[in-house]
């Protein structure tokens, strides 16, 4: 056991000082009772299911109505079993392993991404607290040591209760006649499942250093709340647009694997949208017509985003000022979030009857809202940040070094701490390069090509507008300036649209108002489909007009902003310091 701890140590320091904090005698034995007893307790309550075998000597036949009943009654209710006065009930033992097999895979999930995740959290916090998180970062070992530490070793003791009951699940399993392939299939999607969440739990845990009481709740709340939307979406379609969301949780995959029909309908009925799982297709490749390319799928995406997830844990472990992710990580990130989600949402039509939008349009002007959000937030650097930027590009520009280091386009595309408008630009071109290239490549009419373009155009000068707005809150001097920025979303993207329906403003009598909101895609379709006249048409140039001469005001004021910030802590450098070199 030394020998065996000391090559642990060798390997990585920080899994050993885990498992040496947890691995107590007394941990371990609490952990093993824990796990027995409620496997015991899941067998009998299974048990307690069974009909039970009491004969009836006044009656022939014995109707008993239990779902695990094995021969039909004269009725045909499949849930009725016939008692013979000589002979034992005719159990459906099959179906009962395989209920347990079930009931074993849904625990372990729910106890493996909820506790895991707030174990790790609260782990994290309570460093944080302590300040030995401080030498973490301070100390020579990388960051994918530390990480791997942290995912090994925390939830130890909930992986220990785990194992104790892959006996009970493989048994039941193997009694339900489930296939052993189809079995470690699954243990390898919870695997990489529980490496996804606990990546994602070490983010949020190094992150944010505020409210370290309320991050462990937070967390596995989120994740609480992910699978039980999961869990809901049982009976939905996957030709839904969120099918990659359902994939990243192990519900869906096990229900795939492991329900008695194995992707057909069972006695010629189908009753919920389950089954279509085995035609559901990304980029029109039927990935659910096999169950290696569907556990595939979800395994290259939990890999995917669990990379991204490690490269913002590294920037931001060794320096929690700096954004989670960089300029030209961003660009990817945007890149690989489209490819993702757009393989879900290829229709077989773009527009409805009428001119109307199909759902997948709006489903994917909402889902890339709500990712730009993310990231307006993310890159936006602070007050002090600006500050900086400033002064660097004062001093690179009395000492010029090429012309690439002092070019003022390459450090807004680039650099760490200048303003993410442009950034934001190029982020927001790539989200809606997908819209626009399939207007103008697909076979549309002349109508829908137009309606594409006239919302992919509004969609860019809209998101421009709130990325200004953040970047502009950002600057000013309030002690939360994150609490400014959510509010300020909140009330752009929900109070005006609201406002102006309770004030009565109909939306085709007050067009540009309404354009100015964020649900344009109505008025542009009654204009661009059932009008199609000159009045109208103007009047949705001149909203467009109007939004990029917002956009291009608000810049103007940031960098008026900026100019005169500097200039002040300037003065007030030169004020506490007189004799400071001024050259």
């Amino acid at each position: 056991m030394i020998n065996f701890l000391d090559i642990i140590g060798d390997w990585n320091p920080q899994l050993l000082r885990e498992l040496r904090g947890r691995l107590k005698p007394r941990n371990v034995l609490i952990t093993v009772n824990v796990s027995l007893l409620g496997q015991l307790l899941l067998f009998l309550y299974s048990s307690s299911k069974l009909p039970s075998d009491i004969p009836n000597p006044n009656k022939y036949w014995n109707p008993i109505r239990n779902q695990y009943c094995a021969e039909p009654t004269p009725t045909n209710d499949p849930s009725l079993c016939i008692r013979y006065p000589v002979d034992p009930i005719a159990i459906d033992w099959q179906m009962w392993w395989h209920n347990l097999f079930i009931a074993l895979g849904w625990i372990s999930i729910f106890t493996l991404l909820v506790l895991g995740t707030f174990l790790i959290i609260s782990d994290l916090s309570r460093e944080e607290r302590r300040g030995t998180l401080n030498f973490l970062r301070l100390s020579p070992l990388s960051e994918i040591k530390i990480m791997s530490g942290k995912l090994l070793g925390v939830p130890i003791l909930l992986y220990l209760a785990v194992i104790l009951a892959v006996p009970l699940h493989l048994w039941a399993g193997l009694s339900a006649e489930i296939p052993l392939l189809r079995i470690f299939l699954f243990y390898l999607v919870v695997a990489s499942s529980c490496i996804f969440f606990y990546s994602g739990a070490l983010l949020l845990g190094s992150s944010i250093s505020n409210w370290s009481w309320l991050l462990p709740w937070l967390g596995s709340g989120i994740v609480i709340a992910f699978l039980m939307l999961t869990k809901d979406l049982i009976d939905s379609s996957p030709d839904e647009q969120l099918t990659w969301l359902r994939l990243l949780g192990p519900i869906h995959p096990m229900l795939y694997l492991f329900y008695p029909c194995q992707g057909h309908c069972c006695h010629g009925v189908c009753e919920t949208g389950f089954w279509d799982w085995i035609n559901w297709q990304w980029y029109y490749f039927r990935v659910g017509q096999s169950m290696f390319s569907l556990v595939g799928f979800v395994l290259l995406q939990h890999g995917l985003w669990t990379y991204w997830i490690w490269q913002g844990f590294k920037r931001r472990f060794r320096n929690p000022n700096t954004t989670i992710i960089s300029k030209g990580q961003s660009y990817l990130l945007v890149a690989c979030f489209e490819v993702v989600i757009v393989g879900c949402s290829v229709p077989e039509r773009w527009f409805l009857g009428s001119g109307r939008p199909d759902r997948h349009i709006i489903y994917l002007a909402v889902v890339n809202s709500i990712m730009l959000f993310v990231l307006m937030v993310t890159l936006s650097p602070s007050r002090q940040t600006l500050l900086d930027w400033v002064h660097s590009r004062r001093e690179r520009a009395s000492h010029p070094q090429g012309f690439r280091k002092n070019t003022l386009v390459s450090d807004l595309i680039w650099g760490e701490k200048s303003p993410a408008i442009v950034a934001m630009a190029i982020n927001i071109a790539i989200a809606v390069s997908p819209l626009i290239i399939g207007s103008l490549l697909g076979i549309l009419e002349a109508f829908e090509k137009t309606e594409m373009l006239f919302l992919g155009a509004f969609f860019v000068s809209l998101m421009m507008v709130y990325a200004t707005i953040i970047q502009l809150i950002l600057m000013m001097k309030t002690s939360r300036p994150s609490l400014w920025v959510i509010g300020t979303i909140v009330a752009l993207v929900l109070l005006l649209p609201k406002t102006l329906a309770i004030l009565g403003m109909h939306h085709l009598q007050y067009i540009i108002l309404w354009l100015f909101s964020t649900f344009p895609s109505k008025i542009i379709s009654y204009v661009v489909y059932r009008e199609m006249d000159t009045t109208r048409m103007s009047t949705m140039f001149l909203a467009l007009l109007g939004q990029l001469t917002i956009v291009t005001l608000l810049n103007l004021q940031l960098r008026r902003q900026l100019k005169l910030a500097s200039e002040s802590a300037s003065k007030a450098i030169l004020k506490r310091y007189p004799s400071f070199p001024t050259n």
